[in-house]
C-alpha cells in the first residue's frame, strides 16, 4: 500500500509492532528525556568550560591527545574550543525545548527521531571526553535513554512496541542491577542496617535528610526491605499483562519520589521515573488522572495514527535486533558473582550495566578547603573556608536541595574525601583558587577573598555527622564536626621568574 507521499506503508493490522494503548506514555518518555537533556545541557553550559575547558581543571584537548577517537568518539576528538562547546550546548538546549513543547511530534516519523539522535550524539560527545567529571552511571543511563527514545516516532505512527519493551528492559537492569550489587555487596544491606547510615553519609543530603535519619531505627530497616522487594522483585512484573505492569511501574515510581524527597541523586531518580512510564498503558494514565481532573476519564477519542512506513518497521526492528545483541554483556553481567557497577561496554554507552551503593560509609568524611592572605600561614587566625554549593561545609548551613541539576565538583569532593585515587583535578583546583580563577570561582558558593586571591591553600579532613535534635535546637547546627588530619598542607604557587632584562642599546647606530 502506498501512502499520501508515494512510501509504501505498512497496514495497521501489524498490532504485534505498533499500539495504540501507549499513546501517553510515548508522551512522557519523549518529553520527560528531553527535560533531562535541556538540564543536562544547562548543567555543562554552566561547568563544563570551568572543569573541563581550555583553562579547566582537566582540559580537553590534553584528554583527546592521548584517547583516540576510536575509544572516545566525540564532535571533539576534531576540534575542542570553549565557544563550540557553548555552541552545541545552546543548539541542543533548543532541541530538548522543541520537543518539550511538542514539536517535532506534531511531524513525520523521522523528526523526533532525528532530533534526539542529535541529542544523544552531542551528549555522548560531551561526556566522553569529560573523563572523571562525567564517570557517573546517570551519564550514560540518559546517554542510553537518549538513542533508544528517538524510535518511538511520532503521533503519525503507533508507539511501537519493541522499544517500549526494550526501554522495559533498561529499567529493569536498572533496578534489578541495583538490588544485586546491594545484596552481594555490604552486609549492611543483609541486615537491613543500611539506612540507620545512609541519609548522613549520602554524597549530598537534602534539607528533608536530616528529619529522615533521626526516624526510629525500624522505619530505616523497613527502608531495607521496601528496597529490596522493589528492586529485585519488581522489575520482572514489568512484563507481565495490565494492569500488573501498570502497578509495578507505579510502585517503582512511588519509591524514586521517596529518594527525590530525602536526597540530591541528580536527575537519576527522575529518568527513572520517566522510563517506568514505558510500562504504563493509557487506561492506567487516565484512571491516575482521573484523580485530578475527572474529566480525564473519558477523554474525547483521539485521531488514529497512521498507517506504518515500511522504511520506520525497518528501522525500529534493525535498531531493536542491535540492542538484543548489545545486552548480551550486561546480561551477563547480572549473572556475575563480581558484577560490575555502573559500566559501559562500548564507546556509545549503549545497553550499559547499572548499580550503585553496594557499600554504604558508616562515618563522612569531608574535605574542607581553606585560604589565607598572611604572609605566615601558621597564623590559624587568617583562614577562611570556600564554601560550596552542595556539599557539606558550614555547620550552621542547612543542606541544600538542587537535584535534578547535577553539582559535579561537589560530587567530586564527596569521592575525594573517601580517598578517591585520581586527584590531578584537586590539584589543578588549589592552584585555580591561588590565581583567583573567576571560572573556578564561579562553581563555589562564594568566595572569600573578594579583594584578591589567598596567598595559600590548604585542604583539611574532618569527620561529619548529623546534629542531635538536642544539639540543633542549642546551637542553631545541622552538622557536628571534628577534624580528622590533614589532605593537603599550605602551599602557595612558585614565584614568577623576572621577565628578562632588554639587551643594552648598541653604541653608534644610524
Amino acid at each position: 500500500m502506498l501512502g499520501s507521499t508515494g512510501a509504501p506503508r505498512v497496514g495497521s493490522t501489524m498490532e504485534w509492532f505498533g499500539t495504540g494503548d501507549y499513546d501517553i506514555a510515548r508522551e512522557v518518555l519523549q518529553r520527560g528525556i528531553a527535560a533531562i537533556f535541556l538540564i543536562a545541557f544547562v548543567s555543562a553550559l554552566a561547568q563544563f568550560p570551568a572543569l573541563l575547558g581550555d583553562n579547566g581543571l582537566l582540559p580537553v584537548r590534553r584528554f583527546t591527545q592521548v584517547v583516540s577517537m576510536r575509544r572516545a568518539p566525540s564532535l571533539f576528538q576534531w576540534r575542542y574550543s570553549d565557544r563550540l562547546l557553548r555552541l552545541v550546548a545552546w543548539g541542543c538546549v533548543l532541541l530538548a525545548a522543541s520537543v518539550l513543547l511538542g514539536l517535532p511530534q506534531a511531524g513525520p516519523a523521522w523528526l523526533p527521531m532525528l532530533v534526539f539522535l542529535v541529542l544523544f550524539g552531542a551528549y555522548l560527545s560531551i561526556v566522553n571526553v569529560g573523563q572523571t567529571f562525567y564517570a557517573f552511571g546517570w551519564e550514560s543511563l540518559l546517554v542510553e535513554a537518549g538513542f533508544i527514545v528517538a524510535f518511538l516516532g511520532s503521533d503519525a505512527v503507533a508507539t511501537p512496541l519493541p522499544i517500549l519493551l526494550f526501554l522495559r528492559w533498561l529499567v529493569f537492569r536498572l533496578e534489578f542491577g541495583a538490588g544485586l550489587i546491594k545484596i552481594r555487596g555490604g552486609r549492611e544491606w543483609r541486615d537491613l542496617t543500611a539506612l540507620f547510615y545512609h541519609h548522613e553519609t549520602q554524597p549530598m543530603p537534602n534539607p528533608i535528610s536530616w528529619f529522615v535519619h533521626h526516624l526510629p531505627r525500624r522505619f530505616h530497616r523497613g527502608e531495607v526491605l521496601g528496597n529490596h522487594a522493589v528492586q529485585l522483585v519488581l522489575p520482572f512484573l514489568l512484563f507481565a499483562p495490565q494492569p500488573v505492569a501498570s502497578i509495578a511501574a507505579g510502585i517503582i515510581v512511588l519509591s524514586q519520589l521517596w529518594l527525590v524527597l530525602t536526597g540530591n541523586f541528580a536527575w537519576l531518580n527522575w529518568i527513572t521515573i520517566v522510563l517506568a512510564a514505558s510500562a504504563v498503558d493509557d487506561a492506567s494514565f487516565r484512571w491516575l488522572g482521573g484523580w485530578v481532573a475527572p474529566a480525564l476519564r473519558d477523554p474525547a477519542p483521539l485521531e488514529a495514527p497512521g498507517e506504518q512506513p515500511v522504511w520506520f518497521v525497518v528501522v525500529v526492528l534493525a535498531v531493536t535486533a542491535l540492542l538484543l545483541v548489545l545486552s548480551y554483556w550486561p546480561a551477563r553481567n547480572l549473572l556475575r558473582r563480581r558484577q560490575l557497577m555502573n559500566a559501559s561496554f562500548n564507546p556509545l554507552h549503549l545497553v550499559n550495566a547499572y548499580g550503585a551503593f553496594g557499600t554504604v560509609t558508616k562515618e563522612r568524611f569531608e574535605v574542607v578547603v581553606e585560604g589565607s592572605a598572611d604572609e605566615d600561614p601558621r597564623t590559624e587566625d587568617g583562614w577562611l573556608a570556600y564554601e560550596f554549593r552542595g556539599k557539606p561545609g558550614a555547620v550552621g548551613r542547612i543542606p541544600g536541595q538542587f537535584a535534578p541539576y547535577h553539582l559535579r565538583l561537589d560530587w567530586l569532593m564527596w569521592f575525594l574525601a573517601l580517598g578517591a585515587r585520581d586527584t590531578r583535578w584537586f590539584e589543578v583546583f588549589l592552584a585555580r583558587l591561588l590565581e583567583g580563577d573567576r571560572a573556578t570561582l564561579r562553581l563555589l558558593a562564594g568566595n572569600p577573598f573578594p579583594d584578591g586571591p589567598p596567598r595559600f591553600v590548604r585542604a583539611r579532613v574532618f569527620r561529619y555527622r548529623f546534629s542531635t535534635p538536642a544539639e540543633r535546637r542549642a546551637g542553631h547546627v545541622w552538622w557536628v564536626r571534628t577534624e580528622a588530619g590533614v589532605l593537603v598542607p599550605p602551599v602557595t604557587l612558585p614565584p614568577q621568574a623576572p621577565p628578562p632584562a632588554s639587551p643594552p642599546p648598541q653604541a653608534g647606530g644610524q
